[in-house]
């Protein structure tokens, strides 16, 4: 009798997987593990900004105080839950793309823009000098107006310059993130 193991896939030869990004810190990469597992859960052929927003809320509480906590964080929530059942529906049938940024074709699986984002986040992080965090992924994917992440936080009633400007206060600041993140999560937080 032989063992019943499952069949594992066979390696992916040539492409670039966004996980095995040096460029990314080990809690992002299990975010775009994420965003790629929720992608494939629900049907969709490409991860896109929403899918990469969902999975950042659920595993990286620093991008989620930039957001906002309470109400405002569950609101966006069920939203994103919603995606396969009500809004998102609309958005199987075409690829995520503002037209605003040039194809980046180097991350397999990932919507133009969503890709885009990526590489963003990693620059933004280069400058900084470290890898990249949550916190460079979605300052990222709220940098479009076009990105399906942008659309989702309008629903929920979340202002997406107000979360670039609460990021910005955040890496320009002296007293970095820690000296922030309650002041925010709290939803008092100055924004300029």
């Amino acid at each position: 009798m032989q063992p019943r193991i499952p069949r594992q896939s066979a390696p992916e030869h040539g492409i670039h997987r966004a996980e095995n990004d040096v460029r990314l810190s080990d809690e992002l990469a299990s975010v775009i593990g994420g965003a790629r597992r929720r992608a494939v859960r629900d049907g969709d052929r490409q991860i896109d900004t929403a899918h990469l927003l969902h999975s950042l809320l659920e595993s990286d509480p620093e991008a989620r105080a930039v957001v906002g906590d309470g109400p405002r964080i569950a609101r966006l929530l069920g939203y994103l839950v919603q995606r396969s059942i009500g809004y998102g529906l609309r958005w199987q049938s075409g690829v995520e793309d503002s037209g605003a940024v040039p194809m980046v074709t180097e991350c397999a699986g990932f919507s133009p823009l969503a890709a885009a984002s990526m590489e963003y986040a990693c620059e933004r992080a280069a400058r900084r000098g470290g890898p990249a965090l949550g916190i460079d992924l979605l300052a990222a994917i709220v940098a479009d107006a076009q990105a399906r992440a942008v659309e989702v936080l309008a629903r929920a009633g979340i202002d997406p310059h107000e979360v670039l400007t609460r990021l910005d206060d955040w890496s320009g600041s002296s007293d970095g993130w820690a000296g922030r993140a309650g002041e925010w999560a709290g939803g008092g937080g100055s924004t300029h």
